[in-house]
């Protein structure tokens, strides 16, 4: 083994020290340090209508700057009336320094280079702790999180029988071997939709540091991964676990199968068109036949696995992250990167063919991922297709889009790709028509000043309208930030990675919770998270979560009544409770631990 892999090992047994069961503190900051190059900030819940005096004080308790607060007022995202402590202006660096505000004192913390080194080591191994289809080893996460393989050798056929509004789907003829990727979320079901936007941000991650000259987050032996030591950048192995399941998706040659096209509701009867031609789709998804309780590791699942029908929006997400990977491997591995390459042309080629096989059933045992709109994965994948080729019918798509039009770029999800693609294109501006470079230049910026509009008016400085925090807030944050992380890259602005720092800080403790979304940093971080194997909570012979992994977060707008009835009454920015059931609030995924190792390792470039 060689010596760095040695060291990143020895590294992936030591979680972080932290008293997680810390009492609330009266002042949010972030609780993992605070950086020296950035705004530095505390908010103080208090009802007091005029400043309280504060004082900075270092670890021998001497001051270092004192002031008065700042009343922001009423909030109405936290539902507290607020105080900001703002002492930006120092340059001092150390551990432990304290603040007092009024009567008040916070814990001690430390400012200097911050958490984002070891955070987006952490956050990056969630994906081998959620790798399907291959022993989760001692060596390389420590005994507590080792597991033998979920779903070895996983060979899935079609799902064919009702699903739960009664509708009859005929089965197809053909079984693939899918064997391998993420598990998506709390559950064992592997998502093609929801898989992409996950790739492609580790992948883009890349990418971008590659084109603008950053070095590489992860070289060749820093991850504690089996890979380690192949001299392949560490990264770009994680996610080709993930691309070669995708690419395995895809329905055979001659594949044929009725399904329902166009727009139907899927809570009622739909009508399908027979004898369709699927061959070069994908699957949208592998899962369960019912849906499993918790506790439960994924080597003991029983439930029958199933593909289940290929939808377009599966299809582009394909063609578009095997298009990334493409030109990524390109020199990296040929072979490789010649045979995503066909796919992704395959998988475009059918999504033309197939342009309205929605996502509609709605089935037992596994998340649905429907999206009623399909045009944003036809712009995202014609963007990283004309990113890799270059060939004019991309272009001619890309630009005709009316996702090409828009005024200001909206943060990126799985159900709203066409950012992906936006952003994509920024890295290679060589590529368009300056007209046309210049107006992407113009979404992006115009995206992020929206954002931090947004944040201004917010009392914990947060890109996000009160009611706005739906499923998954604190996943629509950090993609905001990274429009943030882009408007920054474009233009040297400050403000732009100030915005991004308020981030993160509010993930980990600037919050009106006084809460850590992350698990194992802060005093007081998020311990039971919706997941069937961390699930010490409801039996001791499970593990907790591992370090650096990202609660979904508040959750105003689609709590549910069990959630509601637990949390209680509760502001925007307050609805969330750190429960192991609560998947509304407390679930974790791919797609949300994706871009926290992006926006670590951004921070961490200084």
């Amino acid at each position: 083994m060689r010596l760095s892999l040695i060291l990143v090992t020895l590294l992936a047994l030591a979680v972080p020290a932290v008293a997680q069961d810390a009492p609330i503190n009266p002042i949010r900051l972030n609780q993992a340090g605070l950086l020296a190059k950035g705004p530095k900030q505390a908010m103080v819940p208090d009802a007091a209508p005029k400043p309280l005096p504060w004082t900075l004080r270092d670890a021998k308790g001497q001051t270092v700057v004192s002031g008065t607060t700042r009343v922001t007022g009423d909030d109405d995202g936290s539902g507290q009336h607020l105080h900001l402590v703002d002492f930006s202006t120092q340059s001092v660096t150390g551990d432990g320094f304290t603040l007092l505000v009024g009567d008040k004192t916070s814990r001690p913390f430390a400012i200097g280079a911050g958490p984002y080194r070891l955070l987006k080591r952490d956050a990056l191994a969630y994906f081998y702790h959620n790798r399907a289809g291959i022993p989760i080893e001692t060596r390389y996460v420590g005994a507590s999180w080792a597991r033998p393989a979920g779903h070895p050798k996983e060979v899935a056929p079609c799902f064919g029988g009702q699903d739960k509004a009664g509708n009859d789907w005929p089965a197809c003829t053909h079984s693939l071997n899918v064997t391998g990727g993420w598990y998506d979320a709390g559950d064992h079901g592997k998502y093609v939709v929801n898989g992409g936007i996950s790739l492609w941000t580790l992948l883009n991650l890349y990418e971008r540091q590659a084109l603008r000259g950053k070095g590489h987050a992860f070289p060749d032996g820093s991850a504690a991964i089996p890979e380690a030591g192949n001299g392949v950048n560490d990264l770009l192995d994680e996610a080709r676990w993930q691309m070669e399941f995708m690419l395995s998706m895809q329905a055979p040659a001659g594949a044929r199968m009725a399904l329902p096209l166009g727009a139907q509701n899927p809570k009622s009867k739909l009508v399908f068109t027979p004898d369709i031609d699927v061959s070069g789709m994908a699957h949208h998804k592998v899962a369960d036949e019912r849906w499993t309780g918790l506790p439960l590791a994924p080597h003991q699942d029983t439930e029958r696995r199933f593909l289940y029908p290929p939808s377009t929006a599966a299809t582009l997400n394909l063609a578009a992250t095997a298009a990334q990977a493409a030109r990524i491997w390109k020199a990296i591995d040929p072979a490789f990167a010649e045979r995503c390459l066909k796919a992704s042309v395959r998988a475009w080629q059918a999504a033309l063919r197939v342009p309205d096989a929605l996502a509609l059933g709605d089935f037992n045992g596994s998340g649905g991922y429907g999206d009623g709109d399909v045009s944003d994965e036809f712009f995202w994948a014609a963007s990283e297709l004309l990113a890799t080729t270059r060939q004019p019918l991309f272009m001619e798509v890309v630009t005709k889009s009316t996702h090409f039009q828009k005024e200001a770029l909206v943060e990126p999800s799985w159900g709203q790709t066409a950012p992906l693609g936006a952003l994509t294109l920024a890295l290679y501006p060589e590529i368009l028509s300056s007209p046309d470079t210049s107006r992407l230049r113009s979404m992006i910026l115009r995206g992020a000043g929206g954002f931090l509009k947004e944040a201004q008016a917010s009392g914990y400085r947060q890109p996000l309208a009160p009611r706005a925090y739906g499923w998954g807030s604190n996943s629509t944050l950090m993609n905001r930030a990274m429009i943030l992380a882009y408007a920054r890259d474009l233009t040297g602005e400050g403000k732009y990675r100030d915005g991004v720092v308020d981030v993160a800080s509010y993930l980990l403790g600037r919050n009106p919770l006084d809460i850590s979304y992350i698990t194992g940093y802060g005093a007081r971080s998020m311990q039971h998270p919706h997941h069937r194997f961390w699930a010490r909570v409801l039996d001791p012979a499970f593990p907790p979560p591992p370090p650096g992994v990202v609660s979904g977060g508040p959750n105003i707008t689609s709590l549910g009544e069990d959630a509601r009835k637990r949390i209680g009454v509760c502001a925007p920015q307050t609805c969330w409770k750190d429960d192991i059931d609560l998947f509304t609030v407390n679930e974790v995924t791919i797609n949300w631990n994706a871009p926290l190792v992006w926006l670590a390792a951004w921070l961490d470039e200084g």
